[in-house]
């Protein structure tokens, strides 16, 4: 590894043809591992799409499923939407990144993501339409 202050790298996920919110912090640590053993910065993690976003949250215990919820009850997939291309009601997924964002920029120290005790990195995708995304992640220290 080049001492070389900024690392960027995509790791390629399939999320399949329903809603999910995919846990990919082990993604984000393999990552660190590589190019930033005990090193401090910044770690951004970046979707690539218009239709994912990234959330910090806690997984595993229903709160990963009760941000699904609530974004099924503030964007439903019905016809109101004025984007209509792909399956019905999927112009809700084009507002999701204005909800999720889709990037987050977490502290890194000694090389290791700084998250809380319950926190996880988190690709949310709503759009069964494209089970293939892209997620970049990268490492400035």
């Amino acid at each position: 590894m080049a001492d070389t202050p900024f690392h960027s790298r995509t790791i390629d996920l399939t999320t399949g043809s329903g809603e999910v919110a995919m846990d990919i912090t082990h993604h984000c640590a393999a990552f660190l591992e590589s190019v930033a053993p005990g090193r401090d910065g910044l770690l951004n993690v970046f979707v690539p799409h218009a239709t994912a976003g990234v959330a910090v949250i806690e997984v595993g215990a229903g709160s990963d499923d009760d941000l699904l919820a609530v974004l099924r009850e503030l964007l439903p997939a019905d016809g109101r939407w004025r984007h209509r291309h792909g399956s019905p009601g999927h112009g809700r997924d084009h507002v999701l990144p204005g909800l999720v964002a889709p990037h987050a920029t977490l502290p890194v120290i000694d090389g290791q993501l700084a998250l809380g005790v319950w926190q996880s990195v988190v690709l949310v995708d709503t759009n069964g339409d494209n089970p293939r995304r892209t997620v970049r992640l990268s490492f400035l220290g």
